[in-house]
């Protein structure tokens, strides 16, 4: 029989090396994301919006907006050192950014099991509501951080 791995611990023991892996993520160093916090199942990140991100209206590309929430969330369902992929994402956008906005993407996780996990994430600027999204993530069986002397008794 498996043993099952204290993901918990796993989390506090191999922070630095889950947040080094995390922010090797090309597209959002291409982007100027920046991970703030990484906890549990949570994150925060964010982004100042340039003018090369702007849309034809003069308004943050949804892309941009979508980038940052999907990036917080990949944060949120890696945070514990497994390897978890996005199976669906549904965002909503609420309000316009504009250049110069600093936007802050914040993931919690809802719901997490051993094969699945549920997120809600919430893309701010300047207190205001610019996007929501939700998102599922499928939890593989492989840890991208060691896992040895993790096994739960």
């Amino acid at each position: 029989m498996r043993q099952t791995i204290d993901e918990s611990k796993l989390h506090q023991e191999r922070y630095n090396e889950i947040c080094e892996k995390l922010t090797q993520d090309k597209y959002a160093q291409f982007l100027g994301i920046r991970l703030i916090e990484l906890g549990e199942g949570t994150a925060t990140a964010e982004l100042t919006v340039e003018e090369h991100m702007l849309n034809a209206h003069g308004t943050a590309h949804g892309a941009v907006i979508f980038s940052l929430a999907d990036f917080v969330f990949a944060a949120a369902c890696n945070s514990y050192g497994k390897t978890s992929v996005a199976l669906s994402m549904n965002i909503g956008f609420l309000a316009a950014g504009f250049k110069g906005n600093r936007l802050v993407a914040t993931a919690t996780e809802e719901k997490k099991n051993n094969r699945t996990a549920w997120y809600r994430i919430r893309v701010e600027s300047e207190n205001e509501l610019i996007a929501t999204l939700d998102a599922l993530a499928y939890r593989k069986n492989d840890y991208f951080v060691s896992t040895e002397d993790h096994e739960a008794k």
